[in-house]
């Protein structure tokens, strides 16, 4: 039987990996040791050249099936990790059948939620956790997606300005539609809460969740949040017709969650007295483009916010509310932003992702100045947070060099 390469983004490195090889039995020759969650399927993360990929064995049709899927999800621009080839015909040196092989794109800077508690996460970051997956299955629904595995298994969390980004990474139970009903959300939202309390008791019988968190009060707390974020972006809201204002204040409290609307449903009665609101359409990421407008930069929502609101910041103290908001945010980054992430030496450059490190020095400074009782200089405080705290973070990406101290001066 021959080797078959079904690719969306042909990576020819791939044809090089031992497909003759059940997976398990791969070498540190190809696997490298990044996190992975628990998964049912044998799964290996490996690298070609500059480029990561996950490799799951799975049976073909569900291979296919999910391939299609996170293809869908991708296009629709969903949070989720990004397919990258299915590889079937595999069989051993024997002739014996192996598994088909799903590959996707490892999503840089992102850990399971295991990995995020072995590395010192506690329990007064639950909600953060909740937070992520409640977005993210609200943003499912409102495509059209329904789940059918909700788990924190099936997510990868990617640090957001000291919150947290959920993505999706198994879609092979997920389908498509046109429009979810109630009772396929409900399902999913009841099947998400029964394995994320049995996975926290997991984590507490490990010994890496403190045994007095109630676990039942955290996915309480999921579904509470899951319909106050639903009921905001979807409910239909009725006010006298001299009220008009509250269609805005309506956007403005959507965009403090992160969302645009792009399309609203405003339909008044006969007499023209009273008014009835329903948004429509809602696109999370409402930070996140205006920064990418005006920089360039693409990070997460909430790192977008906090960057927006240092431009601001840098716009009121030099006195810049006259000039083009596009021209002060550009020497904002010439100025600010791109000396800072510099200043990070090459050996660190795999513990945080730019824009996190960029947001944990300004709250670095904000301790600083509290200290100090007086602003401290934005690069004296770069200084002081990598040469005290960043060091002391764990790896979460793969560099091209150890993460080893250097000797060098960090003042100079």
């Amino acid at each position: 039987m021959a080797l078959r390469f079904v690719a969306n983004r042909p990576d020819p490195a791939i044809v090089s990996l031992p497909w003759s090889v059940p997976l398990e039995k791969w070498t540190d020759e190809f696997v490298v040791p990044l996190p992975r969650g628990l998964s049912r399927h044998v799964v290996r993360i490996v690298r070609l050249g500059a480029k990561t990929y996950a490799v799951k064995e799975t049976q073909e049709p569900i291979a296919f099936r999910e391939y299609t899927m996170l293809r869908d999800l991708q296009r629709l621009g969903l949070p989720s990790v990004v397919p990258q080839a299915v590889v079937t015909g595999r069989v051993d040196p024997d002739g014996e059948p192996l598994p088909t092989a799903l590959l996707t794109q490892h999503l840089r800077f992102s850990l399971p939620y295991r990995s995020l508690f072995a590395h010192g996460m506690t329990a007064e970051h639950l909600p953060s956790l909740v937070d992520a997956i409640v977005v993210l299955l609200v943003r499912l629904h409102l495509s059209g997606f329904y789940w059918g595995d909700v788990s924190l298994s099936n997510v990868l969390f990617r640090r957001d300005a000291g919150a947290f980004a959920a993505y999706l990474v198994d879609a092979e139970t997920g389908e498509l539609r046109p429009q979810l009903s109630d009772q396929m959300r409900r399902n999913d939202l009841t099947v998400g809460t029964e394995n994320i309390f049995a996975e926290l008791l997991d984590l507490q019988a490990s010994e890496n969740l403190d045994a007095e968190v109630e676990a039942h009060e955290i996915v309480e707390m999921l579904a509470e949040r899951y319909d106050a974020l639903w009921a905001e972006l979807t409910v239909e809201e009725e006010f006298p017709a001299e009220e008009m204002w509250r269609i805005q204040q309506r956007i403005e409290r959507l965009n403090e969650l992160g969302f645009d609307v792009e399309e609203l449903d405003i339909v008044t009665d006969f007499d023209g007295d009273k008014v009835r609101l329903q948004p429509r359409v809602v696109e999370l990421g409402h930070h996140q483009r205006e920064l990418q407008s005006l920089t360039g930069m693409l990070v997460e929502d909430n790192q977008a916010r906090r960057m927006l609101n240092d431009v601001n910041s840098y716009i009121a103290h030099f006195g810049l509310d006259g000039e083009d908001r596009q021209l002060a945010a550009s020497r904002w980054m010439t100025e600010i932003y791109d000396p800072i992430i510099s200043m990070v030496p090459p050996e660190a450059r795999g513990k945080l992702e730019p824009a996190e490190i960029f947001h944990e020095i300004l709250t670095h400074r904000w301790y600083l100045s509290e200290r100090a009782g007086a602003e401290v200089d934005i690069f004296d405080t770069a200084r002081d947070y990598i040469a005290t705290e960043l060091w002391r973070k764990p790896e979460e990406a793969i560099t091209s060099a150890p993460a080893i101290r250097p000797s060098m001066d960090l003042e100079a």
